[in-house]
Protein backbone atom coordinates (compact mmCIF):
# COMPACT_ATOMS: atom_id res chain seq x y z
CA UNK A 1 0.00 0.00 0.00
CA UNK A 2 1.24 3.43 -0.96
CA UNK A 3 0.18 6.54 1.02
CA UNK A 4 0.64 10.25 0.56
CA UNK A 5 -0.70 13.47 2.01
CA UNK A 6 -2.34 15.96 -0.33
CA UNK A 7 -3.86 19.41 0.03
CA UNK A 8 -7.45 19.69 -1.14
CA UNK A 9 -8.22 23.37 -0.65
CA UNK A 10 -7.34 24.06 3.00
CA UNK A 11 -7.62 20.39 3.94
CA UNK A 12 -4.69 18.05 4.59
CA UNK A 13 -5.89 14.60 3.53
CA UNK A 14 -4.13 11.24 3.66
CA UNK A 15 -4.65 9.02 0.61
CA UNK A 16 -3.81 5.33 0.82
CA UNK A 17 -4.11 3.01 -2.17
CA UNK A 18 -5.52 -0.46 -1.64
CA UNK A 19 -5.40 -2.76 -4.64
CA UNK A 20 -8.39 -5.01 -4.11
CA UNK A 21 -10.96 -6.88 -6.18
CA UNK A 22 -13.61 -6.43 -3.48
CA UNK A 23 -15.46 -3.14 -3.05
CA UNK A 24 -15.23 -1.30 0.28
CA UNK A 25 -18.32 -0.27 2.28
CA UNK A 26 -20.29 1.47 -0.47
CA UNK A 27 -22.06 3.74 2.03
CA UNK A 28 -18.70 5.50 2.41
CA UNK A 29 -17.77 5.58 -1.29
CA UNK A 30 -17.50 9.27 -2.12
CA UNK A 31 -16.55 8.96 -5.80
CA UNK A 32 -15.70 6.57 -8.61
CA UNK A 33 -12.99 7.10 -11.26
CA UNK A 34 -11.77 5.35 -14.38
CA UNK A 35 -8.46 5.03 -16.15
CA UNK A 36 -9.81 4.55 -19.67
CA UNK A 37 -7.60 3.19 -22.46
CA UNK A 38 -7.82 2.79 -26.22
CA UNK A 39 -4.89 1.56 -28.33
CA UNK A 40 -2.46 2.15 -25.45
CA UNK A 41 -3.55 5.77 -24.94
CA UNK A 42 -5.06 7.12 -21.72
CA UNK A 43 -8.20 9.24 -21.81
CA UNK A 44 -8.30 12.56 -19.98
CA UNK A 45 -11.16 15.03 -19.87
CA UNK A 46 -10.88 18.77 -19.35
CA UNK A 47 -13.38 19.58 -16.60
CA UNK A 48 -14.66 23.13 -16.29
CA UNK A 49 -13.84 23.43 -12.57
CA UNK A 50 -10.71 21.24 -12.25
CA UNK A 51 -8.81 21.17 -15.51
CA UNK A 52 -7.48 17.89 -16.92
CA UNK A 53 -8.60 14.82 -15.00
CA UNK A 54 -9.58 11.20 -15.53
CA UNK A 55 -13.35 10.64 -15.84
CA UNK A 56 -15.32 10.05 -12.68
CA UNK A 57 -17.65 11.51 -10.13
CA UNK A 58 -20.06 11.01 -7.29
CA UNK A 59 -22.57 8.21 -6.93
CA UNK A 60 -26.20 9.10 -7.38
CA UNK A 61 -28.82 7.70 -5.01
CA UNK A 62 -29.27 3.95 -5.54
CA UNK A 63 -26.36 3.74 -7.98
CA UNK A 64 -23.62 1.11 -7.70
CA UNK A 65 -19.97 2.08 -8.25
CA UNK A 66 -19.84 0.37 -11.66
CA UNK A 67 -23.09 2.08 -12.73
CA UNK A 68 -21.58 5.40 -11.61
CA UNK A 69 -18.44 4.78 -13.65
CA UNK A 70 -20.43 3.94 -16.79
CA UNK A 71 -22.58 7.05 -16.40
CA UNK A 72 -19.66 9.38 -15.65
CA UNK A 73 -17.45 8.26 -18.56
CA UNK A 74 -20.45 8.59 -20.88
CA UNK A 75 -21.32 12.08 -19.58
CA UNK A 76 -17.77 13.44 -19.42
CA UNK A 77 -16.00 11.63 -22.27
CA UNK A 78 -18.74 10.08 -24.45
CA UNK A 79 -17.15 6.63 -24.33
CA UNK A 80 -18.07 3.19 -23.05
CA UNK A 81 -16.38 -0.15 -22.67
CA UNK A 82 -15.48 -3.08 -20.47
CA UNK A 83 -14.31 -2.26 -16.94
CA UNK A 84 -12.21 -3.99 -14.30
CA UNK A 85 -12.17 -3.03 -10.60
CA UNK A 86 -8.66 -1.98 -9.57
CA UNK A 87 -9.23 -1.12 -5.92
CA UNK A 88 -9.79 2.03 -3.93
CA UNK A 89 -8.21 5.00 -2.23
CA UNK A 90 -8.79 5.36 1.47
CA UNK A 91 -9.43 9.07 2.01
CA UNK A 92 -8.56 9.81 5.64
CA UNK A 93 -9.40 13.18 7.22
CA UNK A 94 -7.96 12.40 10.70
CA UNK A 95 -5.16 14.97 10.17
CA UNK A 96 -7.53 17.53 8.62
CA UNK A 97 -8.27 20.23 11.21
CA UNK A 98 -11.13 21.56 9.04
CA UNK A 99 -13.11 18.30 9.06
CA UNK A 100 -16.14 18.12 11.38
CA UNK A 101 -19.30 16.07 11.76
CA UNK A 102 -21.16 18.42 9.38
CA UNK A 103 -18.64 17.84 6.58
CA UNK A 104 -19.99 16.61 3.26
CA UNK A 105 -17.62 13.63 3.38
CA UNK A 106 -17.02 10.93 6.01
CA UNK A 107 -13.92 11.12 8.19
CA UNK A 108 -12.68 8.03 6.35
CA UNK A 109 -14.17 7.49 2.91
CA UNK A 110 -13.30 5.67 -0.29
CA UNK A 111 -12.70 6.55 -3.93
CA UNK A 112 -13.15 3.51 -6.15
CA UNK A 113 -10.99 3.07 -9.27
CA UNK A 114 -11.58 1.04 -12.41
CA UNK A 115 -9.64 0.41 -15.60
CA UNK A 116 -11.73 0.57 -18.76
CA UNK A 117 -10.98 -0.85 -22.17
CA UNK A 118 -12.82 1.68 -24.35
CA UNK A 119 -14.84 -0.04 -27.06
CA UNK A 120 -17.20 2.72 -28.22
CA UNK A 121 -16.24 6.34 -28.85
CA UNK A 122 -19.19 8.63 -29.52
CA UNK A 123 -19.03 12.18 -30.88
CA UNK A 124 -17.88 14.57 -28.16
CA UNK A 125 -20.65 17.10 -27.43
CA UNK A 126 -19.43 18.91 -24.24
CA UNK A 127 -22.98 18.93 -22.84
CA UNK A 128 -22.06 18.34 -19.20
CA UNK A 129 -19.05 19.37 -17.11
CA UNK A 130 -16.25 18.62 -19.57
CA UNK A 131 -15.04 20.89 -22.35
CA UNK A 132 -12.69 18.49 -24.14
CA UNK A 133 -11.36 14.95 -24.20
CA UNK A 134 -7.84 13.95 -25.11
CA UNK A 135 -6.00 10.66 -25.62
CA UNK A 136 -2.46 10.86 -24.25
CA UNK A 137 0.60 8.71 -23.70
CA UNK A 138 0.13 7.43 -20.12
CA UNK A 139 3.78 8.23 -19.37
CA UNK A 140 2.98 11.95 -19.77
CA UNK A 141 -0.11 12.23 -17.58
CA UNK A 142 1.71 14.46 -15.04
CA UNK A 143 2.13 17.04 -17.82
CA UNK A 144 -1.66 17.46 -17.85
CA UNK A 145 -2.88 16.59 -14.38
CA UNK A 146 -1.73 19.28 -11.94
CA UNK A 147 -2.33 17.24 -8.76
CA UNK A 148 -0.69 14.03 -10.00
CA UNK A 149 1.09 12.12 -7.23
CA UNK A 150 2.76 8.79 -6.51
CA UNK A 151 -0.44 7.11 -5.36
CA UNK A 152 -2.16 7.95 -8.66
CA UNK A 153 0.97 6.66 -10.41
CA UNK A 154 0.63 3.34 -8.58
CA UNK A 155 -3.02 3.05 -9.59
CA UNK A 156 -2.19 3.87 -13.22
CA UNK A 157 0.62 1.27 -13.26
CA UNK A 158 -1.80 -1.37 -12.06
CA UNK A 159 -4.44 -0.25 -14.59
CA UNK A 160 -1.96 -0.61 -17.43
CA UNK A 161 -1.23 -4.23 -16.46
CA UNK A 162 -4.94 -5.02 -16.48
CA UNK A 163 -5.69 -3.38 -19.84
CA UNK A 164 -2.51 -3.83 -21.87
Amino acid sequence: MNSTYVRWGNAKVKLTWRQDSILPDTTRVTSVHGFCFKNGKLLLVHLHKRGWDFPGGHLEKGESPIECLKREVKEEAYVSGTSHLLGYLIVDHHDNPHWNEQSAYPKVGFQVFYAMNVEVIDAFRAEFESAERRWIDPDHVADYYSEWNGVYGEILSHARTVIL
